[in-house]
């Protein structure tokens, strides 16, 4: 479908670890003017699944099919850690493999896009596995899954790079020299937006459309940004997580966002709560919080740039601006499981400083916990790496006004997912997938579905009632059909049995059917046993998980520790 005789550019703009309710659009405090206009003038998608972790969500919207196919079955990370499991097996490459044909390939070859991507990557260390050898023309990336915010390069008593956050960038074919080449005055959120605005006007595009990716690091741990900005939002979370979750409760149903009376998922937590800290853990606490509101109000910033330089150029409207989070909020508990390795602790109390006036400052190291991300994630359960909602429903606004005329400044709540993405830009700019086989090799046809017609108000869905899409990382498992979801959570974060959710009733996952609705779940678990042989997945046993969860929390305990002194 081609909405204008002229093609559209297309716009993907990924927060990495953004919560649901973080935005002003969907209930939240931060200052985010810039997100809110988009969505004024295009629509909210409030049902929108992607993976429950970073890489495993980029390998979907790059693929349009399932991350077990595309290559990250589990994150690198972590599947690094278990070679006995996953060494050698499809689909658990650690990068985006050749089974798939990437979206910028596809966009490039068969529609003559200019195609870039500022921001993170996440996809594959190596080079033969960089942004420039998936279709991207030009690329400016963070290559790992998470890195210092400012200009922060620690070194080991050799001068040499330590392992932890190491500054690898690349630019186009060639490793970036970090320490030389990146600027004092380096933040990520402002220069990948630097990177993004020069692309587009770059000399190379040649007056064709493009495609282009805006993949921020922001606010994805280590929480850093300028002290003026943090001490913006001095006082806002003295009340503590369940008190901002109230509040995003009530703000989210005024407007929409989630429906009146929906009963939140209850908080669960190994910290002490709010009422149990000290007065000095508590200022630690809101000092994070405010470092974290400080992070997402400058990406917003920086968005609104971008926004600005096409509405200049003339290129705004013409201009399919998709806005969305890679996963729910970070909550530091599971996310420790693969860094036990590298002993985060030690790291930090070598290389850090985080006494309470130095948070958010380029030499501090710190993250929020379990409770303010399911401030963030509520009503939904949970956080990032769980298969639960509060790991995989993630915000959405869309802003291109010749398909939203009809929806203009609506909240939409059909279910979609990230694997969608893919089919969607296709159809806009009437540009076909390959198919089964792409430059002599076989790769897999996208499982997503188009939106077009569901935003142009041609149909009341996206996906049919029968479709089935499942998920899982680390152990964790779910399938839904439907509004019905069944999940699986191992020890020993969970109980080990499958439980069933009506999603569209009770989104907090507060209700399990599993007794009463037992025909229903017998569909779903044979549902998956079929998801799991279509995917290739490789299903885990909690055995894997003992060893971790100890170490986990005792990593927790460590960090809480070095804070406090």
């Amino acid at each position: 479908m081609t909405v204008t005789a002229k093609k559209p550019n297309f716009l993907v703009i990924v927060a990495d670890d953004l919560g649901f309710t973080d935005l002003s659009a969907f209930g939240g405090e931060i200052h985010t003017p810039n997100l809110q206009k988009l969505a004024d003038r295009g629509v909210r998608l409030t049902d929108f699944h992607t993976a429950s972790a970073c890489s495993p969500t980029r390998s979907m919207l790059f693929s349009g099919t399932d991350n077990h196919i595309a290559g990250l079955g589990q994150m690198a990370e972590f599947a690094s850690r278990h070679p006995e499991k996953f060494a050698g097996k499809k689909g658990y490459e650690g990068y985006l493999n050749d089974r798939v044909v990437a979206l910028p390939e596809i966009l490039k070859e068969y529609g003559d896009y200019f195609t870039f991507i500022s921001g993170k990557w996440h996809l594959g260390l190596l080079p033969e596995y960089w942004p420039s050898k998936r279709g991207f023309e030009k690329s400016f990336t963070l290559l790992p899954g998470a890195g210092n915010h400012y200009k922060y390069i620690t070194k080991d008593e050799n001068g040499e790079f330590v392992k932890f956050l190491p500054p690898l960038f690349a630019e186009d074919d060639r490793s970036v020299d970090a320490e030389k080449e990146l600027p004092e005055d380096f933040y990520s959120t402002d220069y990948f937006t630097d990177k993004g605005i020069e692309f587009i006007t770059s000399e190379s595009r040649n007056g064709r459309p493009f495609f282009g990716c805006l993949t921020y690091t922001a606010p994805h741990w280590p929480y850093q940004a300028p002290q003026s900005r943090i001490d913006k939002y001095k006082g806002v979370y003295d009340g503590g997580p369940e008190e901002l979750r109230r509040r995003r409760l009530a703000s989210a149903a005024k407007i929409g966002i989630i429906p009146e009376g929906v009963v939140p998922h209850p908080i669960k937590t190994i910290r002490k709560r709010w009422s149990e800290l000290t007065e000095n853990e508590r200022k630690i606490e809101a000092r994070i919080m405010e470092t974290y509101a400080a992070m997402v109000e400058i990406l917003d910033e920086n968005i609104g740039r971008v926004v600005d330089h096409l509405e200049k150029t003339g290129e705004l409207d013409n201009t399919f601006i998709l806005f969305m989070s890679d996963n729910g909020a970070e909550g530091m508990l599971m996310e420790a499981l693969p860094l036990t390795a590298l002993r985060i602790n030690t790291f930090i109390e070598k290389y850090y400083n985080n006494a309470l006036d130095n948070i958010g400052k380029k030499d501090s190291f710190v993250f929020y916990g379990d409770q303010w991300a399911q401030a963030a994630t509520s009503p939904h359960s949970m956080y990032k790496m769980w298969s639960t909602e509060g790991a995989i429903v993630c915000p959405l606004i869309i802003h291109y006004p010749p398909l939203l005329k009809s929806k203009q400044s609506k909240i939409l709540d059909a279910f979609t997912t990230v694997m969608d993405i893919l089919p969607t830009v296709l159809e806009l700019a009437d540009v076909k997938h390959p198919g089964n086989f792409y430059k002599g090799r076989e790769v897999a046809v996208p499982r997503g579905s188009s939106w077009v017609s569901y935003l142009a108000d041609n149909s009341d869905r996206v996906h049919q009632e029968d479709t089935v899409t499942g998920w899982e990382l680390f152990g964790q498992q779910a399938i839904r059909k439907g509004s019905y979801k069944a999940l699986y959570i191992p020890a020993p974060f969970g109980p080990e049995k499958w439980q069933l959710f009506n999603i569209k009733e009770d989104p907090g996952e507060t209700k399990d059917l599993a007794e009463t609705e037992t025909r229903v779940l017998s569909e779903l678990i044979n549902l998956w046993a079929v998801y799991a042989a279509e995917t290739g997945l490789i299903e885990l046993g909690s055995d894997l998980f003992e060893k971790e969860r100890i170490e986990g929390e005792e990593n927790e305990v460590i960090y809480r520790t070095i804070l406090d002194s």
